[in-house]
Order: structure tokens, then C-alpha cells, then sequence
């Protein structure tokens, strides 16, 4: 499946998702790949897609210098910061304390 087939495949739902990750500093791509499958271009290409191109440019200037955004380089171990609304997403069943 191309990038634009998986594209297309995707719930608009999946898609803001997918922007809302990417903007994230500690979501790495690799994160993104194994819950929606795309690879970073396919990330790209979507990002510019679904934004504004002065966003866009915003974005890509943002994370390109940006080590957090790929495991590899990263010096941070523990990945597990996640979004305010993960539990209204994953429909965890977190309690509140």
C-alpha cells in the first residue's frame, strides 16, 4: 500500500490524531508509525496535506532539529508522557486521584 492509498484509508478522526502526535515534542515518530503505520515522510506528506503552508513551514522547521521526535537520537528514556485526552481516546479506564 502507497502513502497515498494509506492515506485515503484513514478515518478523519485517525488524521487529527496524527497532527495532534506530531506537534507533540516527546511523541517520537516511531510512535506514530506503530499506531497508525506510517513512516515519517508518509507523516510529512500528511502534515502537509492537512495544514495551512505557513503551518506547515512552521512545523517542519520546528522538528527538524528537534532530537525528541526520533528514538535513535534521543537522550530521553521514558516515553510515557501522554495527551490530556489520551483516556477519552484509548478508552482507558485510568481513575482519577
Amino acid at each position: 500500500m502507497n502513502s497515498k492509498e494509506k492515506y485515503k484509508a484513514l478515518l478523519e478522526e485517525e488524521k487529527d490524531r496524527i497532527v495532534e502526535m506530531a506537534w507533540e515534542d516527546r511523541t517520537p515518530f516511531e510512535a506514530i508509525e506503530v499506531q497508525f503505520g506510517l513512516k515519517e515522510q508518509e507523516v510529512i506528506e500528511l502534515m502537509r496535506r492537512e495544514m495551512k503552508l505557513s503551518s506547515w513551514r512552521m512545523w517542519r522547521e520546528r522538528v527538524q532539529g528537534r532530537v525528541t521526535k526520533h528514538l535513535a537520537k534521543s537522550t530521553i528514556e521514558d516515553f510515557r508522557h501522554k495527551c490530556s485526552r489520551q483516556r477519552s481516546i484509548s478508552h482507558n479506564k485510568v481513575s482519577k486521584r
